[in-house]
Formats: C-alpha cells, structure tokens, sequence
C-alpha cells in the first residue's frame, strides 16, 4: 500500500505542521544550540527558505508545547520545558507602499500584546510602547520576554527605490528596534530573520549587540536541506519519483541536484538544496523553477539596470571580499550584496590567500530563472511565444540554420525598447548574454575561451559558433577580431565544425545590420 506523505509545502506555523503529520526535517538540535543560550541572534537567508517556519518552532519552544517536539532531536536534549512570554512579530504579509502599512501593522502587534500586558498612558511613540509592553510582560509573569521578528527588513526591501518612504521606515524601525538593545534586562531570547543585513548606517546601528550567524560555520545548514536530509527524509519519495520519470534513483539525485543544491553560505561547507524547491518537486511529481513560482522582486532587476551593471560579471561569477557582498547599504551603487543575500548568488570559492570569494548562480533553477526573469526588464519582449521564442532559436542553432536564428535576432533587437547609442553598449551587450545563456539550456553556450572573450561561443552536437559583435564597427572587422584573438583556436581539436560569424549593428537602424559566415 502507497505511503501517505504530507509534504508542508507552504505551512509556516510549526504547530500546524506537527498536530496534521506533515514531513518535518528535524532541525530541533540546532535549534537547542541556539535557545540555550540568552544571546540576541539574526539569520539572514533567501526567502522562501524556511525563516518563517524556524521562527514558529521557537515559538512553540518558548510556549512550552513540549508535546510538539515528541520524537525530535530536542526532546532528548530539553530536560526542563518554561513558557514564556512571546512576542511574535511577522512582517510578510503586507505590501509596505506607503508609510502608514509599516505604522499599522507595528500598532496592531503593540495593541495585541498591551491587552495581555497593559498600556501606560506615557507610552505615546511606537517605541516607547514597544518598551513598555516587554518590561510590563516580565514584571507580570516573572519571566523575561521572548522576541522573535521575521522578515525584519520586508519594508525596507519594498521601498528600496523611493527614497522618501525608505527614509521613513528606517527612522520608524531604527528606533523600534532599539528598543532590543535598551531592554536587555527583560529579555530571555531575541531572534530576527530576513532576507538582507542592511549595514551599521541604517536599522542595525542600534542593533550591534546582535549575534549574527547567517555566516557561522555551526548554523549553516538551519534552514535548508542538506544531501544527507535529501537521502534520508525523502528516500521513499525518490524512489516514486524516479519511477514515474523513467529515472533510476540516483539519477533523480543527480538532478535534484543540479536545479536545487549548491547554496553555500560559509566557504568550504556542504552545499544545500532550496527546501520550498525539493518538497514541491516530491508534490507534484515533476521537475520545475518552483522558487521562481513564488515571485522574484523586481527591485533586484531596478537595481542592476539603474547601477548600469555589468551582467556579463553577473552570469560568469563575481569576485569579491567579504566586506563586499555580507551587507547592504541603501546608498551603495553596487547591487552584488543584495542579489547576493536574495539568494541569487552563492558563495562557489574562496580564496583564503586573498581573502577573496567567488559568487555565482546556486543551480539551474536559479540560473535560468533569474536570467529568463532579466529578459522583458532588458527588452519589451514579455510574451514568450514571440518572434525570438527561445526555443525556436536554439532548434535553428542546433540544426545549422544560420540566417534563420540571424533573423530571429534581428526580430528581438527590432523589439528592443531602449535609444541604442555610444552610452549603453554594456547594456547591449546584456542582451546578448541573456539570450545566448539562456541558449545554455539547451545547446552549451559558453561566452570565454583561453584566448580572450567572444561576444558567444554556442556549442551543439555537430557545430561550434563562435561570434564576435560590432557595435561601432563593420562585420568585416569583427570576424576580423575572431581571428586576431585566436576565439577559434581552442576548438580547432574538437572534431565539430567551427563556424565564425561576424556581426555588424547600426547605430541608425538599432538592429543587425550585415553579418559574415565563415
């Protein structure tokens, strides 16, 4: 008889989860780790990553539901189980647009906590009544209070590019979040979660008590699932899987991991699989982008293109201390820290001689994702079944139709919504790097060799082409630069046929204009 698995794709709350039998990775003995102790901590991980539902196994923790944790890690661990008073505060749900929805949302949690605790009529600000409540909630119960905050920073990632309203909810949350440090005292446990750690100029000036373990060795694998989780959770589900896709077990693995595994946050550890990913997989029995389903922020977009970034770095991996990408100032042109703590990049190596990292795309799912997601900010092409449908594309690349993929850039280029001039070429040539990376996902397209970087080198079964692009310039001098640079010459061993094409863009007529075929 089949096995019935429950799969808590989407249930945040820990109590939900354990009184209806969901599959739960037991995280209970880190979780241990953590509330032995009476230290203010703040994890920062992507969304879509666990936070939420980690927040409400503290709080069930800290509410003495003993019984919830039957059978976990902590119930061998946990001796003596205390209720104490919890403060839960839970930024998710609302769009912050406007000043008022951080104002509202902040009133109606002071409001549910002064009726259990009491107001004093002094308590007049949102931080003075954030004071009054926690030192009013010891003095009542004799136990010092427990506050636990997800998603912290949801406002000031909503706002990130209207200055004025940034502005406010900085000085709003700045002062209220304070109130963590000036009422230590009263306070038995503080955990924040959120997507990125805005630096030492913005909320967290007031905040540097904090233990931060987004980065700490120890705490890694808190959110997320490990390989051994993976096998050892989920065996019966691989198994199903990898029958009804005509896969063996360990080939369902293999590709598990390629469009899931590889986020690292710490150098030299294991890599994790995105969990929303995984359990929606075993759900409903097919491979797909499932952490894209769930919405990617068009701020991250906004601010590669306001910063003018260089997407080619992006797409072949950045390099970078640590100061560069661990936090986020709202004033910094560079967009790397952010894109990084969304979970779009990952830390791939480390360089400890110089104290340098390399960031780059987790998997496939975000790879391609995010790169499918950059083409309508980049183009005004939105609608997948145009002229330039990706696939469409690439069944001309692989079966040697040369002016037909031609042509169908031609019909994206004509699309494009931008003014083509002397200025933009970086963003020129983002285009072309989403177009033929995206190509990578069906015909291996690389964009360096060991000589230099064409434009793109697009490798299939028979053919390697490799492409050089002219902006300000003529075909015949592109092909040129092919040649010159040696683009070719790495491949001269493969067996495959080699086809160089130049291409030729007018400035006039913001298109492709000449292309030469050798």
């Amino acid at each position: 008889m089949e096995q019935i698995r429950k799969f808590p794709s989407g249930i945040q709350s820990f109590r939900v989860l354990r009184e209806d039998g969901y599959l739960y990775v037991d995280k209970t003995a880190l979780v241990y780790s953590l509330v032995s102790t009476s230290k203010p901590y703040f994890l920062s991980r992507p969304r879509r990553f666990g936070k939420s539902l980690l927040v409400s196994t503290f709080k069930a923790y800290f509410e003495g539901r003993k019984n919830l944790f039957e059978g976990l890690a902590i119930s061998e661990l946990e001796k003596k189980w205390e209720e104490y008073p919890v403060f839960h505060l839970d930024l998710n749900a609302e769009k912050f647009d406007s000043e008022n929805c951080l104002i509202s949302i902040l009133s109606d949690s002071l409001r549910q906590w002064e009726a259990k605790y009491g107001k004093e009529e002094l308590d007049d600000t949102l931080s003075s009544r954030f004071r009054g409540v926690i030192r009013r909630a010891y003095e009542k119960t004799g136990k010092r209070v427990v506050v636990l905050i997800d998603e912290y920073d949801k406002p000031l990632l909503n706002a990130i590019l209207n200055e004025k309203l940034l502005k406010n909810y900085r000085t709003t949350l700045k002062a209220f979040y304070g109130v963590l440090k000036s009422s230590g005292e009263y306070l038995r446990f503080v955990f924040l979660t959120g997507v990125t750690k805005f630096s030492q100029v913005s909320v967290f000036s007031d905040l540097n008590h904090l233990v931060d373990i987004s980065q700490m060795r120890d705490y890694v694998s808190l959110c997320g699932i490990t390989k051994n989780e993976l096998l050892h959770y989920f065996t019966y589900d691989i198994k199903i899987l990898a029958e009804n896709q005509n896969m063996t077990f360990d080939e369902v693995v293999d590709r598990m991991t390629q469009l899931y595994d590889g986020y690292h946050f710490m150098h030299n550890t294991e890599g994790l699989f995105n969990p929303i990913s995984v359990l929606k997989t075993f759900l409903y029995g097919e491979f797909g982008y499932y952490w894209f389903e769930t919405g990617t922020p068009t701020y991250l977009v906004e601010l590669l293109k306001e910063n003018d970034y260089d997407l080619c770095e992006l797409i072949d991996g950045v390099e970078a201390k640590s100061s560069a990408f661990a936090d986020y100032r709202a004033d910094n042109v560079n967009p790397i820290p952010i894109i990084y703590q969304s979970g779009y990049l990952t830390i791939k190596d480390y360089d400890k001689k110089y104290n340098t990292y390399t960031l780059g795309f987790p998997n496939d799912e975000v790879r391609y994702g995010f790169i499918e997601f950059l083409v309508p900010y980049y183009t005004s092409v939105r609608d997948a079944s145009g002229g330039m449908h990706i696939t469409k594309f690439c069944k001309d690349v692989k079966s040697g139709n040369v002016d037909g993929f031609m042509e169908r850039l031609k019909v994206f280029f004509a699309k494009m919504s931008y003014e083509l001039n002397n200025n933009n070429e970086k963003h020129y040539q983002a285009v072309l790097y989403v177009i033929f990376t995206l190509a990578g996902e069906h015909v291996d397209a690389e964009v360096r060799s060991s000589k230099g970087r064409a434009d793109a080198v697009v490798k299939t079964r028979d053919t390697i082409y490799v492409f050089e692009f002219k902006l300000n310039g003529t075909a015949e001098e592109a092909m040129k630069q092919i040649d010159d640079k040696g683009y070719s010459i790495p491949y001269k061993m493969d067996g495959r046929k080699i086809v160089k094409i130049g291409v030729e863009f007018s400035k006039k007529e913001r298109n492709i204009s000449r292309y030469i075929v050798l």
